[in-house]
């Protein structure tokens, strides 16, 4: 927890030892670069912050976009006391320490603002245990996470939170953080240059993630001690020092969800080249492979069906060709049936006809199987009629629906 009587931007660290990216955190609203729609002018929290009325909010986004320097900076704006918290070390007794202080900070005429970071990792108590001071006004919550909240946040909390998000950082943006690293007085003073292509490399490589901009910067320049100019060649050597370049992924989060959606909708949109990326980008992230393999194996069926019956096979194929000889190997059969499937011709039907056949029996029941259908196996069944009746009606009497598979008509 962070004293409230601190610097929210000091620490009794020197100054050499602290981290670049702690000591760049913008120190004023007017220092902050990137999310003009929610900072800008006649953004939404410069707007709470001039009317003096801030409401409880989310903070939603990918890791180094600046979630928690800006909940850092409403507070220093609004001149409230500031409480820090974690998700990670946190439980409902912090959270209960935590409005304890905040009565106290009220009887002497203060507001608070409880910062809690990776919010999305409290269980449901301790969620539940944070509403009824966002209800009634004790501390404003300002909420931190990096995965969907509409999944990971309670209904009942999220409701009490203006949800804001902040989108990876552009370029542009990153560009303004490099140029300020290395010439500000907290940064590199001027002593250190990277040329034009040197720092494009190292934006690229950041992928909108200003802290990890910062990080590589700062460790590229102490693994060249001495070294004044940077170029393109030099930063690429240094950065194989670094190690292998690590995707943001996680198996369980929102990126995961969004990457086999894109990959599942590449297929489905017939383009082989949308599909093997996200693949590339599924198999080099870490994911599991046989869980690429299944859902092509269901995405055979579901999209492609009769229009062309060789994609089960060849679904079934790579997933049997990957339980054989596994990664690396296995990456060219899963590409190879990805990208089959993604040119095969797609006809939705199977997928159509088994869901419009489960809705009639849910809606109409089990009702008696057609005579015709049953097998006289005895004579007392054959003179009840078993294995008699019209061949052609082969539904139960009282089916609502006659035709369930529906083919795409050819094309010429």
């Amino acid at each position: 927890m962070m004293d409230e009587e601190s610097d929210l931007f000091s620490a009794n660290v020197p100054q050499a030892a602290r981290p670049l990216a702690y000591c760049l955190r913008p120190k004023v609203l007017a220092d902050w670069v990137g999310h003009e729609k929610i900072l800008g002018e006649k953004g939404m929290i410069r707007t709470w912050l001039k009317a003096g009325r801030f409401p409880s909010i989310l903070l939603w986004g990918p890791p180094g976009v600046g979630k928690t320097s800006l909940a850092m900076l409403i507070t220093e704006n609004l001149g409230d006391a500031f409480i820090q918290l974690s998700a990670v070390s946190s439980g409902v007794k912090d959270i209960k320490d935590a409005a304890d202080k905040a009565r106290s900070y009220q009887r002497m005429g203060r507001k608070t603002v409880l910062f809690f970071d990776e919010i999305h990792r409290l269980n449901k108590s301790q969620q539940d245990s944070l509403l009824p001071h966002v209800e009634n006004g004790l501390f404003t919550l300002i909420g931190a996470t990096t995965e969907n909240p509409s999944f990971e946040v309670n209904a009942a909390l999220l409701s009490r939170l203006r949800v804001l998000r902040l989108d990876r950082l552009r370029d542009q943006d990153l560009q303004e953080v490099m140029k300020r690293a290395l010439e500000s007085v907290d940064g590199f003073g001027g002593n250190v240059i990277f040329t034009a292509n040197a720092a494009k490399k190292m934006i690229e490589q950041a992928e909108g993630d200003a802290r990890r901009l910062l990080t590589s910067l700062e460790a590229i320049v102490l693994l060249a001690p001495g070294v004044k100019e940077f170029d393109e060649e030099r930063v690429a050597l240094l950065m194989q020092d670094l190690g292998d370049r690590i995707l943001p992924y996680d198996k369980n989060s929102e990126e995961h969800h969004n990457t086999i959606s894109a990959f599942i909708k590449s297929m489905r949109a017939c383009d082989p080249d949308a599909a093997v990326y996200y693949l590339a980008r599924m198999l080099e992230s870490g994911e599991d492979p046989m869980f690429i393999a299944r859902r092509m194996v269901v995405f055979a069926s579901e999209d492609v069906g009769n229009a062309d019956p060789r994609g089960l096979p060849l679904a079934i194929a790579a997933k049997e060709a990957l339980e054989c000889v596994g990664l690396p190997e296995a990456r060219i059969n899963l590409a190879h049936a990805a990208i089959s499937l993604a040119l095969a011709r797609k006809d939705r039907a199977v997928y159509n006809a088994i869901e419009a056949a489960l809705s009639e029996v849910r809606e109409s029941g089990a009702l008696p199987i057609p005579m015709v259908l049953r097998n006289p196996v005895t004579s007392l069944m054959k003179a009840h009629g078993y294995g008699k009746g019209d061949p052609n009606e082969l539904l139960p009497e009282g089916v609502n629906q006659k035709q369930f598979y529906r083919p795409a008509p050819p094309k010429i």
